[in-house]
């Protein structure tokens, strides 16, 4: 058989999406929506496998690992972090996989209780710069986006606030309700619920625009901080070594699967928003995600044993 017809068959058998996280979240909501609608588009059985663990990096070695083109990644931002902070690791990846494309990405919400004195970002700031580390950020574990967003929301702001990781957004949920914990920056589906019984309230968004789900909360870079923009992201990734025409045929699946109306609706009734940006633009983006993370946790001096 040559390259070629080997090429223009892609893909012979069933393709696995291996997802590094358990059920249920956003990346596994995204790879089960688009597996859906890949099959028809593929001519091929598109399952989804959950491999959690270890913040993503049992999954995402499994993937490595595997050393086959019809294994898949649903990436998230860990996949660029982990290897920052854990160089060990067995994988990166600019070089271990390409990208197909994007499929999700929503804003973190910076959040506080309800019984919290401040009103605005501003008195956040005056307190912190005022009582250096009272102020305390929660978030779901170290090196996890939320714990780097505190961080870079402290480099930004010039203040110095003290990090609680907890093992995971529902451990840290009763502690940020009852006031324990300062603030956080969140995942909007886990925190919704609480900011529309008005156990939490919202001071600020963390993407380029605001959230639908959240009218009136505007944007830290509306709020004065223009370089300000992080985003909880799910993207789909391919092993190195699939040749171009299947990498192309999976990113014509992946932007046909996006702007299909039910696949729309499924996301949007998940809290997730479509993020189509196709393969080179996803490359620049994985870049600028690494250097980013990388100049804050040198910056801050982030060890994952801190």
């Amino acid at each position: 058989m040559s390259r070629a017809f080997a090429a223009d068959a892609w893909p012979a058998r069933t393709v696995r999406i291996i997802v590094p996280f358990a059920p249920g979240g956003g990346a596994d909501t995204a790879a089960r929506v688009l597996a859906e609608a890949f099959s028809p588009q593929l001519g091929q059985s598109v399952v989804v496998e959950n491999h959690p663990g270890a913040g993503g990096a049992i999954g995402v070695t499994a993937a490595v690992k595997s050393r086959d083109n019809h294994t898949l990644l649903m990436g998230s931002n860990s996949l660029v972090i982990a290897p920052i902070l854990n160089p060990a690791l067995p994988y990166e990846a600019a070089r271990d996989f390409d990208p197909v494309g994007m499929a999700t990405a929503n804003p973190l919400v910076l959040v506080i209780p309800a019984s919290s004195k401040f009103t605005h970002i501003t008195d956040i700031v005056a307190a912190a710069r005022a009582d250096p580390g009272k102020l305390s950020a929660g978030n779901s574990g170290n090196g996890t986006l939320a714990h780097l967003t505190a961080e870079l929301f402290a480099i930004q702001t010039s203040t110095a606030l003290t990090s609680v990781p907890y093992k995971g957004e529902s451990a840290l949920m009763p502690d940020l309700i009852s006031g324990l914990v300062s603030m956080g920056f969140l995942n909007l589906p886990s925190v919704i619920a609480h900011l529309r019984s008005g156990r939490l309230r919202a001071l600020a968004v963390s993407g380029a625009q605001g959230a639908s789900d959240l009218p009136g909360v505007s944007t830290l870079k509306a709020l004065g901080y223009p370089d300000f923009e992080v985003q909880a992201w799910a993207g789909l990734l391919a092993p190195k070594g699939l040749p171009s025409a299947g990498l192309a045929r999976l990113e014509s699946a992946l932007t046909g699967a996006l702007g299909q109306e039910a696949v729309q609706r499924r996301f949007t009734a998940a809290g997730l928003t479509p993020f189509p940006i196709g393969r080179e633009a996803m490359q620049k983006y994985l870049g600028a995600e690494a250097a980013r993370w990388q100049q804050v946790i040198k910056t801050r001096g982030i060890k994952m044993d801190n």
